[in-house]
């Protein structure tokens, strides 16, 4: 009975665990979320040019390292915050850039962003709920993620708009994929630090928006 009690005990105490883990990390991911479209909305209303904003987005992901180094640590907070105003501030320039072009462009972003939203939410939410192991598409995302880098770099020098929208509508699975992935971690105790787990789905969340956002300007972009 001692023994019962005990095992009963832990699978409580790892529950709670997890439980703290899922409402740190929503909790965060939802005011960085919200921090990066303030920063996106300043360097719009400020004009910051695509140059600026490529230089922004890479000093977000090179604090991506940062994050990671100090995620054990309170450090570790200001590090994600950094981080997530880096990359929605370097978002600004690409919007408005899209808004410039696209007689359509405020219709263009505001369906990538519902777009965006439904997918995550969908995807979260069934991981969450059914408590499914998703840890067997490991192998395959990263693999995924290496050749889909090799082939933008490709199209960097060829500019094939057809290889253009492949490599968007592959990458959306891919981030669909870590989502489920990310999301089954989380839930089944592979991750334990919600920074880790909050910058994991910010980056899918974020790539997710941006090549959903070159998909639809593809298809219905009016210029």
């Amino acid at each position: 009975m001692n023994e019962l009690n005990l095992n009963v005990s832990r699978a409580d105490q790892q529950a709670a665990s997890v439980n703290k883990v899922v409402r740190n990390t929503y909790t965060l991911l939802s005011m960085t979320l919200f921090f990066s479209a303030l920063c996106a909305v300043a360097t719009m209303a400020l004009g910051f040019g695509q140059g600026a904003g490529l230089l922004m987005i890479i000093g977000g992901f090179v604090m991506s390292f940062v994050v990671r180094a100090t995620a054990e640590s309170s450090k570790g907070i200001l590090a994600v915050f950094v981080f997530a105003g880096l990359m929605g501030g370097g978002l600004g320039p690409t919007l408005s850039a899209y808004l410039a072009v696209y007689s359509n462009g405020a219709a263009i972003i505001a369906q990538a962003l519902g777009g965006t939203g439904l997918i995550f939410l969908s995807l979260s939410g069934y991981a969450l709920t059914t408590g499914r192991n998703f840890n067997f598409l490991g192998g395959f995302l990263a693999t995924g993620m290496m050749v889909m880098l090799v082939a933008m770099i490709a199209n960097i020098f060829f500019q094939i708009p057809a290889m253009s929208l492949a490599i968007s509508g592959a990458v959306i699975m891919l981030m669909s994929g870590f989502i489920l992935y990310d999301t089954s971690r989380i839930v089944n105790g592979g991750e334990r630090n919600y920074i880790m787990a909050t910058i994991s789905l910010y980056l899918s969340i974020f790539n997710l928006f941006i090549h959903l956002l070159n998909l639809i300007a593809a298809l219905t972009g009016r210029e």
